[in-house]
């Protein structure tokens, strides 16, 4: 226990409920501009086929390339753009990196669909945006919390991005953990390190049990039909 009350003192070099915070804000705007770019972008891929050839497969195999390469132009981009540790701009960069398994999940959701409800909404006289959100969106649900949990469990564990693009005001737990390891500069503190670990992994492990009739429900839809 002293060793986490030692984590959860606030001093002025280490703060971990900013760091929480910063984590919290980051992956929210990530996860959640992510899912408002891939819905629409899901939605025309599997109805009109829009890009299917060769949009998705591009977004997609944007995330199988290593981060790393993106680094150097990233950093010179958001110092020019003055998003250089700012939560927006760490916000901007988990984006990009949630979009191609939202845009994944949302497709092949999209794809389940009859449709016959996008037909039945026509007559009624609704048009595209509207059977996309009134008619998709409420019945993908599952699928949308799916990747806003994956999301937010992928923006939270974010590493590179947030060591590269924040210094102080903007470090996200994952950064701001580190700086517990050697807290003294006796070397690693093992039941500190501990600690802050435990605490960092608290709010994605929270998020994942208290949803997790959802993330059950989205792997097996569409697995019986009749």
């Amino acid at each position: 226990m002293d060793n986490y009350a030692s984590v959860l003192q606030v001093t002025d070099r280490l703060n971990i409920f900013g760091y929480l915070g910063n984590s919290l804000a980051a992956a929210l705007i990530g996860t959640t501009l992510a899912l408002v770019l891939a819905l629409p972008a899901a939605f025309a891929i599997a109805r009109g086929g829009i890009g299917r050839r060769l949009l998705m497969p591009a977004i997609v195999n944007l995330r199988a390339v290593p981060l790393i390469i993106f680094a150097i132009p990233l950093y010179m981009m958001f110092q020019w753009l003055g998003l250089l540790d700012t939560q927006i701009g760490l916000g901007l960069i988990l984006t990009i990196v949630n979009l191609p398994l939202a845009l994944v999940i949302l497709v092949n959701a999209i794809s389940d669909l009859p449709l016959e409800l996008d037909e039945a909404a026509r007559i009624d006289g609704a048009n595209t945006f509207q059977i996309l959100a009134q008619v998709i969106a409420p019945v993908c649900r599952p699928a949308i919390v799916t990747s806003f949990i994956f999301g937010f469990i992928t923006a939270w564990n974010e590493f590179l991005f947030g060591l590269m693009l924040t210094t102080s005001k903007a470090v996200p737990m994952t950064v701001g953990a580190s700086f517990f390891f050697a807290a003294s500069g006796g070397g690693v503190q093992w039941g500190l390190a501990s600690a802050v670990m435990i605490v960092g992994a608290l709010p994605p492990m929270l998020l994942g049990l208290i949803m997790y009739k959802q993330i059950s429900g989205s792997m097996t839809a569409g697995a019986v039909k009749g």
